[in-house]
This record gives C-alpha cells, sequence and structure tokens, in this order.
C-alpha cells in the first residue's frame, strides 16, 4: 500500500513512541501548536477548546479527558478537535506534577493530613473499590479543579492572542498576493 509502512511497528515500539516521541519533545509541542493555529475556526472557539482540553487534563479521570473536554467545549461552543488536542498537556512528564500538586492541594482545602508515602500506586491498584480509592481521587479531584481553572484561563489567554496574531499575518500575507516569480 503506498504510504504505509514496510514493517510494521511492534507493541514496544508503539509503547515506546507513545511514552517519548521520536524527535523530541519541543518538535512534537510545535506540531501540536500548528495544528492548533490551523483550524478553521474562530478564535475564540479555538482558545476555549484549547480551555477545556487543559482544563480536563489536571482532573484525574485518565480514560475520559477527551470526553471530559469535547463536553466543556461543546457547551461554552468551543472548537472540539482543540479541546482534544489541548489535552495533551497531560503526557507521561506532566502527570506526575499534575497529581501530585492536585493531590497536596485537594487534601490542603480538605483539611486532611495528605501523604502520599502511604498511598499504594501498584498495579493492584486498580482492582480496587471505589471505595478504597476515593481517599485518593477526592483530594485529586478537589485540588485538580482549581488548578485546571487557573491553567485553562492562562491557555484560554495565551490560545486567543496567538490564534488572532496568526490569523492577522495570514489576512495580510493574503493581501500582498502571491509572490512574484523570479525574473530570467
Amino acid at each position: 500500500m503506498l504510504f504505509q509502512r514496510r514493517n510494521p511497528p511492534h507493541l514496544g515500539e508503539k509503547l515506546r513512541v507513545w511514552l517519548w516521541p521520536r524527535r523530541n519533545w519541543s518538535r512534537s509541542a510545535r506540531y501540536m501548536a500548528h495544528r492548533i493555529r490551523r483550524l478553521k475556526a474562530t478564535p475564540y472557539a479555538i482558545a476555549v477548546g484549547c480551555a477545556a482540553g487543559v482544563f480536563a487534563a489536571f482532573t484525574p479521570f485518565l480514560g475520559l479527558h477527551f470526553i471530559v473536554a469535547g463536553l466543556i467545549a461543546w457547551i461554552a461552543r468551543g472548537s472540539i478537535l482543540a479541546s482534544a488536542l489541548a489535552t495533551f498537556v497531560g503526557n507521561p512528564l506532566t502527570f506526575p506534577l499534575i497529581w501530585f500538586g492536585s493531590y497536596k492541594l485537594g487534601s490542603w482545602m480538605l483539611g486532611m493530613k495528605g501523604n502520599m508515602k502511604h498511598i499504594e500506586l501498584s498495579a493492584g491498584m486498580l482492582d480496587k473499590s471505589l471505595d478504597q480509592l476515593w481517599p485518593v481521587i477526592k483530594p485529586m479531584t478537589v485540588g485538580g479543579i482549581p488548578m485546571g481553572l487557573v491553567a485553562a484561563v492562562i491557555a484560554y489567554f495565551v490560545t486567543k492572542k496567538a490564534s488572532e496574531a496568526y490569523r492577522e499575518k495570514r489576512r495580510q500575507r493574503d493581501r500582498v498576493g502571491p509572490s512574484q516569480p523570479a525574473q530570467a
């Protein structure tokens, strides 16, 4: 087939690329920024979508980030695609920081004496019932909401300014017209 790899990647390679990009993190971040800037939506819709995605990345509900971001973007009349792209703020490098910060902030807000040394984060934790997970999820949710709101407000203003600047630059380029061919 056209444009396919001769040898498809095996599971180990797919996992490695998911955890660590082939090139580097800055290239992946620039790619996401280009994708967001080129969306066919208003600067408001793109900014609201990005803010929704960033907010969703601060929730402890890993499998639901796309759904939460999409619902928030849909309710706020934002770009659902921008919200999905912005959920990549939560990645294997940032999740430990987000989780630790949200747990500490949530424990403080709830008046709990949260001590992460006594929390077992092993594979067996997923087999436990919600009653056993609630002491971890509750402070992470409570702490993740204000952290997510702050990050979402910052993302909204940065994305809106960048989107407006990009559109203005394209308008100016389109007014000038196509480049003149070189004279022979």
